[in-house]
């Protein structure tokens, strides 16, 4: 069991780690800020400058909405520039300032200082942006903003001031006096996540009818195994084999009475994004009705403008939900006369003319606007209470869970979805909600992105780089035996850039066999076995390492039920009697191009169903081919793999050289020809997806060509995604032989694992087998299983 100084070092270690990353973000904003000016600032999109105010509105909460456009007096096009402003990202509305002169810029600054009022972006079109400002985050009640405004992007600190405040928060439940308003229940589970108490015994479960008759025997024994569970259980879900499907079947058996639930539980599901949230919530809302004919009562927590543009989703969020109430009436009242204050106080209500009142007469309307925004929020309260006291199922991102709306709500269990891509500071938010967890995820795909992580990994691998170019004097002049020459490359590598030790599977040698030796004896062992559970507390080297990575470590592979037939949710048809639907699905990946990533990452145990292991491009019904060899090469072959070594096709920065800023003439045109080629055969641009770190100078060919349809982007945004034919650029191939962002396996599995029927590698086997062992396996599998072709351009 973990002691108090195992706790103690925990928090301490969290804390810390969150630091830096608050840190490392800050910095990122603030140096941007600082030497950029005006001009420079909107073409990185970090600002939109010569904005006019549209209205001032009010929203959930109180806050005060500032509608903000580019106007037609000062721009021929309403149209935003490019920009990175997305909802939920922290804004600062300011003076406009000139583009050229920076002192005019700061002198701007320091005459407005202190009526800047800062917020969160709420919604974004393309022609209008709307700023939520709360009236406590400014430094006064009046907004007084300039008729001419720029929003400037700034580091968001809400969501580290949550993480912190729930570390806090754990500290106090653990250590510390009980907490009156929390169960013993929640308080058991917050003690067994810290492994400070064992795990209570199953509580076997009879008699167990799955509303989905098609779910197969892995998907079961999942649901099975979490219904079991009296306090935490993991789902463990790899590409394709549908652990969303398994999510809304358990959240049917949750919300449903039975033998074994006597009563319906309220459950609050979060996410690690407000995608994965949207996609449960959308396959909740097209669930037939239960026994008594009513549909599932489900709400949404989070801005309209952050949801899928999806009717159904929208009017299952709280803010038009609440609308729609009885007790909503009188809170309208309120709202309607509190934004015709603000339209008079802003010059753009009725009758106004454009003339704002000044002096008194404006303190008076602003004492008005204070006393009609509290008898706003507390009408408000009481129609949120009422919404979601209804509601079966309440719905969030993990973030949003922490907001004034669930505060003193609970729930009997909570679920995280994409648990393995949250930090597991920011699941302590819901988790203080709950009696009994549920993750889901896949340790073996991406992690969270970690900004302080990836600026160490980059200053390494630059002191790696300028050791490597500076002059060495060798071995033989020094009369010592010289050593073998890819012992010494393996040297220069950062030992943070290799396998990761947040990583399970991670098993890299010492002494790393070479290339032609792991192709002429290919031995793909499966992963390791878990270890025995042990219930130990270790601080996290890094904030990669999730409560699901965690939970994985303590309690061993006893604590989840992994899913393992590939295939993938489609929609369902309701049978009768109403409580049995039927699923239909569509296949995932090509047996071929699923086995290396189950022997080595799954314990060989992910399997192609039957329906479509063997399923090619030649079946699909819009291909087509004119002669043998062309169906033979194009259609009926799963795996393709150009290698350049030798062709001294050479990666060059693209950009500011940063990592992800790097491409590969060469390799473009590659993978340019054999787009063409798919095209040719057939195939639509939509069924094609191009996978490889940003790159300008590919979608400057290839858009002209196929249009938006084609879809071309990097591993992180393919996550969850899925194509009939991918193709991967590699694009490193260097001298020095760094790969760069390949070493991650777990982000090299992502990409391999887009593909269904058709998987082309454009790469370097000379530069990427220098990544590690784990890149020498894949190539020597792609030798000896892909169809090879020279990447030669003739």
């Amino acid at each position: 069991m973990a002691t108090d100084s195992q706790i103690t070092d925990f928090l301490a270690r969290q804390r810390l780690l969150l630091k830096k990353e608050r840190d490392a973000e800050i910095e990122r904003s603030s140096l941007l800020l600082s030497n950029c000016g005006p001009k420079l600032l909107e073409q990185k999109g970090l600002s939109l400058g010569g904005l006019g105010i549209v209205s001032i509105n009010i929203g959930l909460g109180g806050k005060t909405l500032v509608e903000l456009e580019r106007p037609s007096a000062y721009h021929t096009n309403p149209a935003f520039p490019p920009h990175t402003f997305r909802p939920g990202d922290l804004a600062r509305i300011e003076a406009n300032v000139s583009a050229n002169p920076v002192k005019k810029a700061k002198k701007v600054a320091e005459d407005t200082k202190g009526a800047q009022p800062e917020g969160v972006v709420y919604k974004v079109s393309d022609t209008r942006i709307v700023v939520a400002v709360d009236s406590s985050d400014t430094s006064s009640e009046d907004l007084d903003l300039p008729e001419r405004c720029r929003v400037v992007k700034l580091a968001n600190s809400v969501t580290y001031d949550r993480m912190e405040k729930a570390l806090d928060q754990l500290e106090k439940r653990v250590s510390g006096p009980k907490d009156d308003k929390a169960s013993n229940e929640s308080i058991r589970l917050s003690q067994l996540l810290l492994g400070m108490v064992p795990r209570s015994e199953p509580q076997p479960v009879q008699d167990l009818r799955f509303f989905d008759e098609s779910l197969n025997d892995s998907q079961k024994e999942a649901i099975k195994f979490c219904l079991e569970a009296p306090e935490v259980a993991c789902i463990h879900g790899p590409p394709g084999t549908g652990k969303t499907h398994t999510l809304i079947e358990l959240i049917r058996q949750l919300t449903s009475i039975s033998s074994y639930n006597p009563k319906p539980l309220k459950l609050l599901v979060c996410g690690a994004s407000n995608l994965s949230v949207d996609n449960i919530l959308e396959r909740l809302l097209a669930l037939p009705p239960g026994e008594k004919g009513q549909k599932l009562k489900v709400t949404r927590i989070g801005h309209p403008a952050r949801v899928m543009a999806n009717e159904g989703i929208l009017n299952s969020t709280l803010e038009v939900k609440a609308t729609r109430t009885d007790q909503a009436a009188l809170a309208k009242d309120v709202k309607n006369e509190l934004e015709e204050t603000l339209g008079i106080l802003s010059g753009k209500g009725k009758g106004v003319k454009g003339k704002r009142p000044k002096g008194a007469e404006r303190k008076k309307l602003w004492e008005e606007v204070k006393a009609l925004r509290k008898e706003y929020r507390q009408r408000e309260g009481g129609v949120v209470k009422s919404v979601l006291s209804e509601s079966q199922v309440v719905l969030a991102t993990c973030h949003s869970a922490g907001g004034r709306q669930l505060w003193n709500h609970d729930f009997d269990v909570l679920i995280i979805d994409e648990a393995t891509q949250a930090l597991e500071a920011v699941c302590w938010i819901p988790v203080f909600k709950a009696k009994k967890l549920i993750l889901a995820g896949d340790p073996m795909q991406l992690p969270p992105t970690i900004l302080s992580l990836n600026n160490e990994k980059k200053k390494k691998a630059k002191d790696s780089l300028a050791k490597s170019k500076t002059p060495k004097v060798s071995a033989a002049a020094k009369g010592k035996p010289s050593k073998p020459q890819p012992s010494q490359e393996a040297d220069d590598i950062p030992e943070e850039e290799t396998d990761s030790e947040s990583d399970p599977s991670s098993a890299a040698s010492d002494a790393e066999p070479s290339l032609q030796e792991v192709t002429a004896k290919l031995t793909l062992e499966p992963a390791t076995s878990q270890k025995p559970s042990r219930a130990a507390l270790i601080p996290p080297r890094t904030l990669e390492t999730t409560l699901f990575d965690r939970l994985e470590k303590m309690y061993g592979s006893s604590i989840k039920r992994m899913l393992t037939i590939q295939y993938r949710y489609v929609h369902t048809i309701p049978k009768t009697p109403p409580l049995i639907w039927s699923s239909y699905y569509y296949s995932r990946m090509h047996s071929q191009i699923c086995a290396f990533p189950s022997k080595t990452l799954y314990s060989s145990k992910l399997i192609s169903d039957t329906s479509v292991k063997g399923h090619v491009l030649k079946d699909l019904a819009n291909a087509h081919a004119d002669t043998e060899d062309d169906e033979k090469e194009m259609l009926a072959t799963p795996v393709v793999f150009f290698d350049t070594a030798g062709c001294e096709y050479y990666e060059r920065s693209d950009g500011d050289g940063d990592e992800g800023s790097r491409c590969n003439e060469n390799e473009t045109t590659v993978v340019k020809n054999w787009v063409e080629k798919l095209v040719e055969v057939g195939l639509t641009p939509d069924q094609i997806a191009v996978i490889t770190p940003p790159s300008e100078l590919l979608s400057s060919l290839l858009r002209p060509l196929y249009g938006t349809a084609l879809e071309i982007g990097s591993v992180d945004g393919m996550q969850g995604r899925e194509k009939e034919a991918v193709i991967i650029s590699l694009v490193r191939s260097n001298e020095t032989r760094e790969v760069g962002f390949l070493k991650e396996k777990r982000r090299l599995n992502v990409a391999m694992t887009r593909a269904k029927r058709h998987l082309c590698v454009v790469g370097d086997s000379s530069t990427v087998c220098h990544g590690g062992s784990y890149l020498k396996k894949w190539l020597a599998w792609l030798e000896a299983n892909a169809d090879v072709k020279y990447a030669g351009l003739e």
